[in-house]
């Protein structure tokens, strides 16, 4: 919601209870936000289409300031207006209630198959995802060994320094990814991982391009990461799911993991609807 109107112009307002100070009673002041959401709550409550007085009347509101709002809502398509003059709830959150849906899916189906390629490489799995200088770690599962994985759910570690971090911004452009490992580039606990922008971006194009990237102890000693890209119909890394293991796995095991990781991730993309690239 735009925070130059309804703010501005509503900072706050009064409760219409037919009470008055007079009689000693507190008006209670409610923002202009906290309005807008009993507005579009009256209307989800409700299921139907109502007009600017039944919603005052509902929201004990002043009608002037619910016309306000309802205006600036219907504006920024967060409510649509009928030839009668109802309203009712616009394109906007329908398209903001798809996106919050998309994200519960995606999830529900990346951790389902997290957990299975897990059981099958009996090593921990992470499915990882972009928060912005940084790889985050969104879900994880121990595999059955005693090795442990000093990142957990929640850790958040410079792009440069994971396989899945360089996955997650192979799809952009050349010269955005060079920009991008220019600003957010560190020096890992380890002193291997890379932070020359152009190695860089060149690793990360060719990671997505093969759909694997493998990263051998550049953030902790001894751990290396075989991940795969998980891909949007619109070719956009959305997140990875990877493989931690024991750093000398990789070489005398790399592909066999390699091979699982992928499939790992075609699954999930399948499964998503978003195997059309």
């Amino acid at each position: 919601m735009d925070a130059k109107t309804l703010p501005a112009a509503l900072p706050e307002d009064v409760d219409s209870t037919g009470e008055t100070e007079a009689k000693g009673v507190r008006r209670s002041r409610v923002s202009g936000i906290d309005r807008a959401l009993q507005v579009i709550d009256y209307l989800y409550e409700t299921g139907a289409p109502a007009g600017a007085y039944a919603i005052a009347k509902a929201i004990k509101a002043p009608l002037s300031t619910v016309y306000v709002i309802i205006d600036d809502l219907v504006e920024k398509n967060m409510l649509g207006r009928n030839a009668d003059g109802s309203v009712w709830l616009g394109a906007r959150l329908y398209h903001y209630g798809l996106a919050y849906a998309r994200s519960l899916d995606f999830m529900s189906v990346a951790t389902r198959e997290m957990h299975d390629l897990c059981r099958q490489a009996s090593e921990t799995v992470q499915v990882c995802g972009r928060d912005g200088d940084n790889m985050l770690v969104l879900a994880m599962a121990d595999g059955p060994s005693h090795f442990q994985v000093a990142s957990r759910v929640g850790t958040r570690v410079p792009l440069n320094w994971t396989a899945s971090g360089r996955l997650l911004v192979g799809h952009l452009p050349e010269d955005e990814r060079i920009e991008l490992f220019k600003r957010c580039a560190r020096t890992s606990p380890t002193g291997r991982a890379e932070v020359d922008a152009d190695v860089l971006s060149d690793a990360a194009g060719k990671a997505f391009e093969e759909r694997l990237s493998v990263q051998v102890a550049e953030s902790d000693y001894a751990v290396a990461c075989i991940a795969s890209p998980v891909v949007d119909r619109d070719g956009q890394c959305v997140a990875t799911i990877s493989i931690v293991l024991p750093e000398q796995k990789v070489f005398s095991d790399g592909n066999h993991y390699g091979e699982q990781v992928r499939a790992a991730a075609e699954r999930i993309e399948k499964l998503m609807g978003w195997r059309n690239h």
